[in-house]
């Protein structure tokens, strides 16, 4: 919105030369970081208060730590929070004529929604467990198909208009229609090496990762401060490749691909980090207040959106690699019990207990020492997914 107004200023008064600064993309990206980050540490001790006032305390699972009984109480729904500095402060400095950061916008509230959905039938209800697996699943489903099929055709063409004639030129082929290599899978490591997906395979793989990275971080957030940072670090190493993806000189130069109006999305990313450090500000240990699922799930779905514009969906499993690790821990735990149960009558478990982090705890690990490890081994695993733009 300030660049507009910023425009408009300058058109009435051409000596005011100073405010071309507002459209350079890196300027605003550190002024929605800063707007974010001020937003969330001005608010957060009013919201704390108010959702403490309301009793919106965190349940603690009946089979879960003793160390986390403690927590009972703790206002949860923090995420609303992080998400409220995030949308004014992209509003108010990205270009609104940028479709991609509206995309990622979308998901990420429409995600933050159904987390919200889930924290208040935990909280109102009373039941830990919240909205039903399948219910969830569903919602973030619908989420996740809607965006990966507008995508693949929106990252094919530059403008809406193009977007919609691509659209209807699938319908008609028989959804039959051949897409850019922008639209591929990007090797990581190697030069100009895309694997061509088509449209089934892009909306497949987009739903995969979109879905995949919100439940990802909603599984990850299970202690003081451990998912915010890493959303941090992996936003902002994200918001260095959508800069140079959306510039075509720096793209041409590191052999990535050229993603028209992508730059914009570093606004976003810079907004998330803002936000993310605030509500860290609260968050860490001992935590005065939760994230919830509605901001894990919500800043999950945002990450997977951002990789998949920016065709770095791989790097993001790399960046990201504490997110993995820890979904597929519930996974290999779960798989795993159901079936010695069949088996052998009684199910047994490979961890001490899903997810990772809590395995750790139960091998003696402090909770500020699983915490801080798993930042570093991020930002370590952040390191090698920037290595990436250079190394091909």
């Amino acid at each position: 919105m300030l660049i507009w107004l910023a425009q408009w200023l300058q058109s009435l008064s051409p000596d005011l030369g100073f405010l071309r600064v507002f459209q350079y993309q890196t300027f605003r990206a550190v002024m929605a970081a800063m707007t974010a980050l001020l937003l969330g540490l001005a608010a957060g001790p009013w919201v704390i208060r108010y959702l403490t006032a309301i009793k919106i305390g965190q349940p603690v699972r009946g089979y879960g730590l003793e160390s986390h009984l403690v927590k009972r109480g703790t206002p949860t729904m923090g995420g609303v929070l992080v998400l409220l500095s995030i949308l004014l402060s992209t509003l108010l400095w990205f270009d609104w004529s940028n479709r991609f950061v509206w995309m990622v916008l979308t998901v990420t509230l429409g995600l933050g929604a159904i987390g919200w959905a889930d924290d208040w039938r935990k909280v109102v209800d009373h039941n830990p467990e919240g909205m039903s697996s399948r219910e969830k699943f569903a919602w973030q489903s619908l989420i996740g198909l809607a965006a990966a099929l507008y995508l693949v055709f929106c990252i094919s063409e530059n403008t809406n208009a193009r977007v919609l004639e691509l659209f209807f030129t699938w319908v008609q082929s028989g959804f039959d229609v051949s897409l850019p290599p922008t639209a591929g899978l990007m090797l990581p490591f190697f030069k100009e090496i895309s694997y061509p997906l088509g449209v089934w395979g892009f909306v497949l793989l987009t739903y995969l990762v979109i879905v995949g990275a919100s439940n990802a971080v909603n599984l990850t957030d299970g202690l003081d401060g451990l998912a915010i940072m890493p959303v941090v670090m992996v936003g902002s190493c994200l918001g260095i490749f959508a800069y140079v993806t959306g510039n075509a000189v720096f793209a041409r130069y590191l052999f990535l691909p050229h993603i028209a109006g992508a730059g914009e999305l570093m606004i976003f990313c810079s907004a998330m980090s803002g936000a993310g450090l605030a509500f860290l500000w609260f968050n860490t240990h001992p935590a005065q207040v939760f994230m919830g699922d509605v901001g894990a799930l919500a800043l999950g779905g945002a990450l997977g959106t951002i990789a998949v514009i920016v065709r770095q969906e791989i790097v993001l499993a790399i960046m990201g690699g504490i997110f993995v690790a820890e979904a597929l821990s519930v996974m290999v735990q779960v798989g795993y019990f159901k079936y010695t149960k069949k088996k052998y009558g009684q199910g047994r478990r490979i961890l001490k207990m899903a997810p990772l982090h809590h395995h750790f705890e139960k091998t003696g690990w402090k909770e500020t020492q699983v915490v801080v490890r798993f930042w570093i081994i991020t930002m370590l695993l952040c390191l090698v997914g920037l290595s990436t733009l250079k190394l091909r």
